[in-house]
């Protein structure tokens, strides 16, 4: 985000992170047209996903396979206009990494 907005009566600055639950229609947006807003919206997901970093996946092996992708260009894309180079995917961990349901339980 860069910027300052007010979204659903909520004063937001650059760098800030906001959460409105669910069961919304709509969500109203004040913004000065210079600022720019990352908005993800949608039903949670109903199975188990694993996530890490940067990266949600159904499995270890998938989250593995991402961040293989990430480190060698591959799958997701380039952001226009900058000039940085993309940030290094951490290390893997030393443990298998679980999937968890949307209450945070392990399957099984």
């Amino acid at each position: 985000m860069s910027g300052a907005a007010t979204v659903a009566d909520v004063e937001l600055t650059q760098g800030a992170l906001l959460y409105l639950g669910r069961g919304r229609s709509e969500v109203p947006i004040v913004a000065p047209a210079a600022t720019r807003l990352f908005v993800i919206g949608g039903e949670p997901f109903d199975e188990p996903l694993v996530m890490w970093w940067n990266f949600v996946g159904r499995s270890h092996e998938e989250i593995v396979e991402a961040r293989s992708d990430w480190m060698a260009g591959r799958r997701f894309g380039t952001v226009s206009d900058c000039t940085h180079a993309p940030l290094p995917a951490p290390e893997m961990p030393t443990v298998r990494l679980k999937a968890r349901d949307r209450y945070g339980r392990t399957p099984g």
